[in-house]
């Protein structure tokens, strides 16, 4: 099935893949593959990243590893990632299946042959290099030869950007510069430097920042008890271990920490780095581990002298209390090491190389002088005294260092790649598969909680029935489509806790302590719209009957019949649009002319507030577009589907054409800002957009999808849905897989990073729906290759061989 969306928004639109059979991919055990089958006819496109690579120790060869899983997780149906692993001399090392070429740098005539290796290769579209001076320092003209060599496009990212560079340095750079097509830096600092002192083009630099791990920020109590380190106050460092770290700096420091924390031990974590092995041996390590002995500090220090495999690092990362960073050289542009550090949570102190200087500040970590002992240890006391600093530091880094997830450092690497590809490479997302997890976490005996801090759920904020209503529908369309037994008992939960709020009178209350009180919110609040939302929710119950047990449908029936006597008055247009919803699915499983009557009566509600309201160029139900804008067309689609009543029909697509003209443009999806709404005659504010509208929107096209198979409807749900992927106004991801909760929102320039309960709701609910669709992209037709624009000027076209 071939899906184009030209009509809707630019040919680099980023569209999602999603299983071909999603109902069979996602039965309980089983995890959806995004995979295209290929052909000999019909292959995908490769992109070659030259690189050291595992099995391969050192920092760079980690980068190149987490770099390709993030694009292949994300982007597996786009293009084929292959690795050109880099030697240097013997031993050689054995590779994993994805490396299809080595290169021998300390051998000059391989550079020769890999250039003809790759020109050659039809299904090579784009050569990735991750560059590092020391690697090609044997044969840097060789190097650069085949830079020029080579007849796609070039992409080359620096490791190092060297301040302040002599003449011999600065012509070797703009040489490489000058044969690639971009460039790509990891911080604003490196991008300053090349377009200063290299005199590079700032529109050929890309500034992608070192990507991080997301995590899933377990009890830190937990883990200390897990690796026999409860009750101690934890420092930590990692990284390959050579002169240059500085360790000795923390050492120094110890005694004096020591003193006013006795409890403190220091994990000196990872291997010594195999160059310094090689010219030096453990002399390094032997000089520390004597410095340790000297100062009495064997009770204190803990050498974990391995390289670790990454989620055991991430979890000593997340159980320690304050990482250091000490290492003394001011060339070092970026640190792996530290953002890893960050994005687990820890506060950090660094000497001040670029990286640390462009993301540490007062709000996000502490800076010390190179080499100054004092400075370090009174830095420690200070944080380890202050717990509500050390908190602070953390929230406030974490907030910093989220957006360069490995994630979002995938979806910059595949726009890039996307934009200077000539055609060769269309980008379509690969569909998450479906992950209950933090819904899981954030539900209770009682009920989902409302709120979370980070993805910690928030007790203190309580329940309400909005969300367990939401939860009710995202797990019975969850049992619908994977059968999961578990689902279940939630279903029943949720349901208690919908009972619990329907009062004698037929209405419901909204807002629910810990305690299970209500609270005087329910009081001094419209709630329409919770009981609207209700009513949804027990009528999509019902509609499945017959695949639920009887006693879970009949005991939402008889709530449902309840409501319904207190639903006549209910006013508010949403709260009528959710109202509706629910009838017609429970007419679906039990057909009532009562209820269609119902459904008649709102619709006629609706459809007097969009006479009045309607004008050329503002086809609404009201004077302004707020949240949920979309369950409003779809309302009147059911009530058209219900009765035939054309006049329904007629308003249900007039509103959506309406809804769509203000949220969807050539760059994507921007939704309706919660901190400004839309009023007719006014600008959108553009900041605030919540998940639930998202959500609603792809709900809604899958609907009128359904009903009428327009492809508009089809293409604009693919927009929609991407929009929690990363294709949105920051280009950064808003479900995290790593938890399986979704972000609380696009802030101006930021993302909100508490993973609440209507967020993670939204995300399951959009994610469910757009799973049962086949929406695969087939790749572009064969073109022409063409040679990198170096300069931007000069081009060099040569047909592909058999072509």
């Amino acid at each position: 099935m071939h899906i184009t969306m030209k009509n809707i928004i630019s040919s680099k639109s980023i569209v999602f893949n999603s299983p071909i059979n999603s109902r069979l991919s996602e039965k309980p055990g089983m995890v959806a593959v995004n995979k295209k089958v290929e052909t000999q006819e019909d292959p995908l496109s490769e992109i070659l990243v030259i690189s050291s690579f595992p099995p391969r120790k050192c920092g760079i060869a980690t980068y190149s590893e987490d770099l390709v899983k993030a694009l292949n997780n994300k982007f597996r149906s786009s293009f084929s990632l292959k690795i050109c692993a880099l030697e240097n001399g013997f031993p050689k090392h054995k590779y994993s299946d994805d490396v299809k070429y080595t290169l021998d740098t300390s051998i000059r005539p391989s550079f020769e042959k890999l250039a003809k290796s790759i020109n050659q290769d039809d299904l090579i579209k784009i050569v990735l290099v991750q560059h590092e001076f020391g690697f090609f320092m044997r044969h840097e003209d060789a190097f650069i030869e085949l830079l020029n060599s080579i007849t796609v496009p070039v992409v080359v990212v620096f490791h190092t950007v060297l301040l302040n560079p002599g003449y011999e340095l600065k012509t070797k750079v703009q040489k490489i510069v000058d044969a690639s097509t971009s460039i790509i830096v990891m911080t604003e600092n490196s991008s300053r430097v090349l377009e200063y002192f290299y005199e590079v083009p700032k529109e050929k630099i890309s500034v992608i920042p070192h990507g991080t791990h997301l995590v899933t920020h377990p009890d830190k109590d937990v883990l200390k008890e897990k690796y026999n380190l409860a009750g101690r106050k934890v420092l930590s460092t990692f990284g390959l271990l050579g002169p240059g770290k500085k360790i000795e700096t923390t050492l120094e420091a110890l005694p004096q920490i020591v003193k006013h924390n006795p409890d403190i031990i220091f994990m000196i974590i990872g291997k010594t780095h195999p160059e310094v092995l090689k010219s030096e041996g453990e002399k390094y390590r032997s000089s520390l581990e004597s410095i340790v002995r000297s100062k009495n500090l064997g009770n204190h220090v803990k050498f974990i002298n391995k390289y670790v495999p990454l989620p055991l690092l991430l979890e000593y990362l997340q159980l320690t209390d304050i990482y250091l960073f000490t290492s003394n050289d001011p060339n070092q542009a970026v640190s792996g090491t530290f953002v890893y550090a960050m994005s687990c949570g820890c506060p950090i102190i660094s000497t001040p190389i670029p990286h640390a200087r462009e993301l540490l500040t007062e709000d996000t970590g502490i800076i010390f002088n190179y080499l100054n002992s004092n400075e370090l240890g009174d830095a420690v006391i200070r944080l380890l005294k202050d717990e509500s600093l050390r908190k602070k530091l953390s929230l406030n880094a974490l907030q910093k260092i989220v957006p360069t997830a490995w994630e979002n450092s995938a979806v910059a690497h595949a726009s890039l790649f996307e934009r200077i590809s000539e055609g060769n490479i269309s980008i379509t997302y690969n569909l998450p598969v479906i992950n209950l997890n933090h819904l899981r976490r954030m539900t209770t005996d009682i009920g989902i909680i409302q709120f979370s801090k980070i993805n910690e759920p928030d007790i203190s904020t309580g329940y309400t029935l909005d969300d367990n209503a939401r939860a009710m529908v995202a797990i019975c369309m969850n049992y619908k489509l994977t059968g999961d037994k578990k689902n279940i008992d939630e279903i029943e939960k949720y349901l208690i806790f919908i009972k619990y709020c329907l009062q004698p009178a037929g209405n419901f209350l909204n807002y629910v302590d810990s305690d299970s009180n209500f609270t005087s919110q329910n009081y001094t609040t419209n709630l329409d719209d919770s009981n609207g939302r209700a009513i949804w929710a027990l009528g999509y119950l019902v509609s499945l009957n017959g695949r639920l047990p009887s006693e879970i449908v009949s005991e939402a029936i008889n709530i449902l019949e309840k409501a319904l006597i207190h639903a006549v008055t209910i006013q508010s247009p949403r709260a009528m649009a959710f109202a509706i919803k629910g009838l017609y699915f429970y007419n679906r499983a039990f057909k009532s002319a009562e209820n269609v009557e119902l459904v008649k009566l709102f619709a006629d509600r609706l459809a007097h507030l969009f006479k009045h309201e309607s004008e050329k160029r503002w086809t609404w139900f009201e004077g302004y577009l707020t949240y949920a804008n979309s369950i409003l067309p779809e309302a009147m689609l059911y009530a058209w589907l219900l009765t035939g009543n054309k006049i329904y029909l007629d308003f249900s697509i007039a509103s959506l054409d309406f809804l769509l003209s203000k949220t969807f443009h050539e760059d994507g999806m921007e939704v309706i800002s919660n901190n400004g709404w839309l009023h007719k005659g006014r600008k959108p504010a553009r900041s605030g957009e919540q998940p639930i509208d998202v959500a609603y929107t792809v709900m809604t096209l899958s609907k009128f999808y359904d009903a009428f198979g327009k492809k508009e409807y089809l293409d604009k749900m693919e927009i929609a849905f991407n929009w929690f992927l990363g294709k949105n106004r920051l280009q950064h991801i808003v479900y995290n897989p790593a938890t399986g909760g979704c972000y609380d929102g696009l802030e101006h320039a930021h993302v909100n990073l508490n993973q609440g309960a209507e967020s993670t709701l939204s995300y399951l609910m959009a994610r469910i729906t757009v799973g049962k669709y086949k929406l695969v992209q087939e790749p572009p037709k064969p073109k022409l290759r063409v040679r990198k624009n170096q300069l931007h000027t000069k081009k060099v076209v040569a047909m592909n061989p058999g072509k």
